[in-house]
């Protein structure tokens, strides 16, 4: 899962609008654009059979730049018009608030979902985007900027919405030791500090808060073509608290180290902190890739077993025709994931054990592809999807209300996850600063088995019954609340035999109004 606020890079690039291409060297705007590496007989492939031919009959053209490329002076990536990419800021136009020392950045985030599944709780479960159905949602209201004060630098977002317990609530490092983890973290999206230096194209380093790198989407709703992830950016981080040193060898390579507590904790699970890398790409203002990389030991009562991830991504815009009267930029992003868990009973693939047992398989792969179509300058139109196979379910987003009881009863080494997804998405934006999306999205869950020994789930997605109780309320029972806010729910005696309703597929309409300034 992964993203992220990140920048606007402009068609003409003028000092403002370089300071917003990533704010890397100045004041960081974290940016979720993903790709994967470079593979130069691919690209070829695509821009001599390029479907742009099609529509026009003439070349791909990168947009003009006045800023130099590849010179000390240059800001990194901003030789080129990137506001096409899945995950990065679509805004060309100046930020509304800035200033010598400050650059501010608010985003509204806005929706109203509609499930057919119509559960009665209103309850929407498996998604990091959405909370409830059938009512009109605060998601995300983002509020901070950047600071910049000569080469000092420093980075606050505060969130609130439902995402601020939507996203942080899969972390079980907070239940380690006292204190409150999420409470006192959780309305806040990206919060560091920092240093930079003048070397290359710019070398930052970081410590606190700030999104991850792994998955295509941004945290950041408004960056991204569609609304409701797929499984690869939904099931794997969207932030990270550590270190990050970022470096700058050229203006079109970043390459970016982490140090940090684990996979989307505010804590630590183990005696070691986890660790790993992205590496950005981008050698044409069309094409872009990133890789990233993952260690960490990160499963509770499981101090031997280590997790290992990859996460790939490429991207091309193969249609260019700013001036063109139909469609004027189409573009794809494909993305794919591979990882896994081994130790403490555990193997990637699943093999016997020395003394003659047997090491169920713990592994994630998935991938993810869109294509997206631009009509003229207010229009976009996204459709594809996406597919997960994660046994030991290690990565799943964990169910709400009785389902999470019944899901975490089951899950485990042995257990099995594979869904897939799709969705179609239509988008009006008639000003840099604000989208209506409307979006439907099919997802389906293909095979739920549970650990050994353990009862099996009937489904994963929340059907007409909910998962809350017989009348979909909480106070019409015996439950109680943590410290955070958290409900724990009853023992499932108290409501007579009742059980929460799982069903293995679920369709929905999502309508969205998104504003960032």
């Amino acid at each position: 899962m992964g993203i992220v606020a990140s920048s606007g890079e402009n068609t003409t690039i003028s000092i403002t609008a370089i300071d917003s291409t990533i704010k890397e060297p100045v004041a960081a705007a974290s940016q979720q654009s993903a790709n994967k590496n470079s593979n130069s007989l691919l690209s070829s492939i695509f821009t001599k059979f390029s479907p742009h031919k099609q529509f026009y009959f003439k070349k791909i053209k990168d947009t003009d730049i006045v800023a130099a490329a590849d010179t000390v002076a240059s800001q990194p990536f901003a030789f080129g018009d990137f506001s096409w990419l899945n995950g990065n800021s679509r805004k060309t136009s100046p930020p509304a608030f800035d200033s010598k020392y400050f650059t501010g950045d608010v985003t509204f985030d806005l929706n109203y979902t509609h499930s057919f599944n119509k559960p009665i709780d209103n309850t929407v479960v498996g998604s990091t985007a959405l909370a409830r159905n059938n009512e009109l949602q605060l998601s995300f209201m983002g509020i901070g900027g950047d600071i910049h004060v000569n080469n000092v630098r420093g980075r606050v977002m505060m969130q609130f919405g439902t995402r601020s317990t939507v996203v942080p609530r899969n972390d079980g490092s907070s239940y380690k030791g006292q204190y409150d983890l999420q409470t006192i973290y959780r309305y806040i999206s990206e919060a560091y500090a920092g240093y930079h230096w003048d070397k290359w194209h710019g070398i930052n380093l970081d410590a606190g808060i700030f999104m991850s790198y792994i998955g295509l989407c941004s945290y950041n709703n408004f960056e991204n073509w569609g609304y409701q992830p797929s499984y690869t950016s939904d099931n794997t981080p969207w932030f990270f608290n550590g270190l990050r040193l970022q470096t700058f060898p050229t203006d079109k390579l970043k390459v970016e180290l982490w140090l940090i507590n684990g996979w989307q904790t505010y804590g630590r699970f183990n005696n070691m902190p986890g660790m790993g890398f992205s590496i950005y790409y981008r050698p044409k203002e069309r094409v872009d890739y990133v890789s990233n990389f993952y260690y960490g030991k990160d499963d509770e009562g499981a101090p031997g077993r280590y997790r290992i991830h990859s996460d790939n991504s490429y991207q091309f815009r193969y249609v260019n025709h700013p001036n063109g009267k139909f469609i004027t930029k189409a573009a794809f992003s494909i993305t794919g994931d591979f990882g896994f868990e081994n130790g403490d009973g555990v193997s990637p693939f699943g093999k016997g054990g020395k003394d003659g047992s047997y090491l169920p398989a713990q592994n994630f792969i998935s991938g993810m592809f869109y294509n997206r179509l631009w009509f003229g300058k207010h229009f976009g139109w996204t459709i594809g999807g996406g597919y997960m196979h994660n046994p030991g379910q290690y990565l799943v987003l964990t169910p709400t209300g009785y389902a999470d009881t019944l899901f975490q009863s089951q899950t485990g080494p042995g257990s099995t996850f594979n869904a897939w997804d799709c969705s179609t998405t239509f988008d009006y934006m008639p000003s840099d600063n604000i989208t209506l999306r409307f979006e439907f999205v099919h997802r389906a869950v293909t095979d739920l088995g549970a650990a050994p020994g353990t009862t099996p789930l009937k489904g994963y997605f929340a059907g007409a019954g909910g998962v809350t109780s017989p009348s979909g309320y909480t106070n019409t029972g015996q439950y109680s609340y943590t410290s955070s806010g958290a409900s724990i729910a009853p023992p499932l005696s108290s409501w007579g035999g009742w059980m929460p309703d799982l069903v293995k597929s679920e369709s929905r309409i999502i309508i969205a109004l998104l504003v960032r300034f």
